[in-house]
């Protein structure tokens, strides 16, 4: 019987100060936002080897995702933090064979409670 292993290897709750936003107060001002990342792989090679060179190395990742947050183009939509998260993230670690990004952002300016709001974008290789 042929195995697939898959593995997860996970970033919960990275914190970034940015400035993104629809309105100009909020990319003025800047805010807190909160992102997840879940990146899906083959562990076999890794885990046989117990070799970082074999594996998501999760430290690249943060790096990735911090550039994207911090470094990059403003953005008027999480969606679009999101999606940019992923698509750099599949494109420098390839052995990713999926990649999920949420962005939160805990002050919505809605006019009423809400704990937060949130995007997700998936990429897989098929």
């Amino acid at each position: 019987m042929k195995l697939h292993h898959r593995s997860c290897v996970r970033l919960v709750n990275a914190v970034f100060y940015a400035r993104h936003g629809v309105h100009e107060e909020e990319r003025r001002l800047g805010g807190r936002y909160e992102v997840d990342a879940e990146l899906v792989f083959d562990s076999t090679a890794a885990v046989a080897a117990d070799d970082l060179a074999k594996t998501i190395d999760y430290s690249q990742a943060y790096a990735i995702i911090s550039e994207v947050m911090t470094g990059g183009e403003p953005a008027a939509l999480i969606e679009t933090l999101a999606a940019r998260a992923a698509a750099r993230l599949m494109e420098e670690l390839v052995i990713a064979e999926e990649v999920t990004v949420r962005v939160r952002k805990r002050v919505v300016p809605l006019g009423g409670l809400c704990d937060y709001a949130e995007a997700e974008h998936t990429i897989e290789k098929r």
